[in-house]
């Protein structure tokens, strides 16, 4: 399975949207260097505020690329959902860190590859 990258983005402050840029350079560990998420630790204000030891679990955000409707009515509702249980179900993204240094452009070529079974349904991190 894999993919090819739409566009690439990133943003020095902690903002909805990040500018799109020609190519971000991805850091080990760390996540897309010059980004407010970026680092060692959770960046993410709401997480930060619950426990800012935490480990950054969010370095790199992949979006299916539908550029989230440029933001019109009813986004939200489109990519969030609940269970039965009343849990939040998401779908839209996968929040991933960074094993390996590089440069990322549009147009280059993604793989996906899943972990060894079983299978559990993504948790928020």
């Amino acid at each position: 399975m894999g993919g090819t990258v739409a566009a690439v983005s990133r943003s020095g402050s902690h903002t909805f949207s990040k500018p799109v840029v020609g190519a971000i350079r991805l850091i080990a560990g760390l996540g897309v260097d010059g980004d407010a998420h970026a680092g060692v630790t959770v960046k993410h204000r709401s997480r930060v505020r619950r426990d800012p030891s935490q480990p950054n679990l969010r370095q790199v955000h992949l979006v299916h690329a539908i550029q989230l409707d440029a933001f019109q009515d009813g986004l939200m509702a489109a990519v969030l959902g609940r269970a039965a249980d009343g849990s939040v179900i998401r779908k839209a993204g996968v929040m991933a860190v960074v094993l390996a240094d590089g440069e990322v452009h549009p147009g280059d070529r993604v793989e996906v590859e899943l972990p060894a079974q079983p299978y559990v349904p993504l948790a928020p991190v």
